[in-house]
């Protein structure tokens, strides 16, 4: 249960565990996944480079775009084998969002760790089954909850005896379009003993913002990234694309894949720093 931290300057355990990205494209485009490609390359090799655990990610359908006219991707079937293919190339685990039940079946024989999208985290029956997979579950916060509210999310995952169960930041409603994020959620949520992933990109998201499609503000995200990072997160989060502004889905807060080598070893020096010992009063 959760318990205040009393103890001043006393670290997360998340420092003394291995480092997570997740990162890759929104979507799959209609292009065979050849942009996801290009992006699990780049990953590959940055990971390779900074010795950090990666997985890539990409969606197969994006079911709850602003507009009906909203490119959602290839499908299940046909996401399923690009994003299958993808880890057969490079060697990356996958992430994929799944929404319902019947998804997270069909998902849970390819993808390393199905995620569950912020707008369904309190849904029981797509949590049980996810958890029933018996792959890593990524439960993305909502919107709407704070973050003391996440531990019952979780134990829907967890009653299934499936204790791989991953949250991840990606802000809270401020008024209409925007979104703000509280690092105090990051200690909150870890206190339950979850590993809490920050979302970079979709922290920077406005919701909306665009009238019917979403917007954002892909330049705070490396300040947000650095912030979590200092604060103790288990990993981050980030979509990018080679072509942000091309995309078909978010690419207002993505990030072109030339920030993310820059970035993480940013945020990689400062979770270092936290590592070392302090130093001695003078």
């Amino acid at each position: 249960m959760h318990a205040d931290n009393q103890t001043y300057g006393a670290l997360p355990r998340s420092l003394s565990e291995e480092f997570v990205v997740i990162a890759g494209p929104c979507v799959i485009e209609a292009d065979g996944g050849e942009i996801a490609r290009k992006a699990a390359r780049h990953l590959k090799t940055v990971a390779d480079r900074l010795q950090i655990k990666a997985y890539f990610k990409s969606s197969y359908d994006k079911a709850n775009r602003s507009s009906i006219q909203g490119y959602r991707g290839p499908g299940l079937d046909k996401g399923l084998q690009i994003l299958a293919s993808i880890r057969d190339e490079f060697g990356l685990p996958l992430l994929t969002d799944v929404h319902s039940p019947e998804e997270a079946l069909a998902a849970g024989k390819v993808i390393d760790m199905l995620q569950i999208p912020a707008f369904l985290c309190r849904q029981t029956d797509l949590l049980v089954a996810a958890g029933e997979t018996g792959r890593a579950v990524n439960i993305k916060k909502g919107q709407f909850l704070s973050p003391k509210d996440v531990i019952h999310c979780a134990d829907k995952v967890k009653s299934t005896g499936n204790d791989q169960v991953y949250i991840t930041e990606r802000g809270t409603t401020f008024g209409y379009n925007n979104l703000v994020v509280d690092m105090r959620s990051i200690p909150i949520v870890q206190s339950y003993g979850l590993p809490l992933i920050f979302d970079a990109t979709h922290s920077v998201q406005l919701p909306g913002g665009a009238g019917s499609a979403s917007s954002g503000e892909r330049q705070y995200a490396p300040i947000l990234a650095r912030a979590a990072v200092a604060a103790g997160c288990a990993g981050l989060f980030m979509e990018t694309h080679p072509d942000p502004n091309t995309a078909p889905s978010d690419g207002a807060n993505m990030l072109p894949l030339d920030w993310i080598e820059p970035l993480l070893t940013e945020c990689l020096q400062i979770r270092a720093a936290l590592q070392k010992q302090p130093v001695a009063a003078l």
